[in-house]
């Protein structure tokens, strides 16, 4: 894993397409901005490994390495409600819908 150090309104680059920027430290909440391809799927970790559960691609108890945490332009994410969780709900909806699409 590698590890960085950045302060608010400070970047990171992945590849050419994908820039996250912290946006503000508040306590032991960070939000961050992820601007990338709407091609490349963005998803907070706990929906991401839901909708592979969903897809019978990994169980439950088994360890998943994906993005933390979204807030990106162009319909990627949402704000946490007070636990998260029924925004994670439409996320997945929204990505079900997404994938029966394709």
């Amino acid at each position: 894993m590698l590890v960085l150090t950045r302060k608010s309104n400070q970047s990171i680059m992945i590849g050419d397409d994908i820039e996250i920027t912290v946006l503000s430290v508040m306590g032991d909440k960070v939000r961050i901005g992820i601007q990338a391809p709407r091609e490349v799927p963005v998803f907070r970790k706990e929906v991401y490994i839901e909708i592979q559960e969903e897809r019978g691609e990994v169980s439950p108890p088994e360890a998943v390495t994906a993005p933390e945490a979204v807030t990106a332009p162009g319909g990627h994410g949402g704000k946490n409600g007070a636990n998260g969780i029924s925004d994670a709900r439409a996320a997945v909806d929204a990505a079900r819908r997404r994938l029966d699409a394709e």
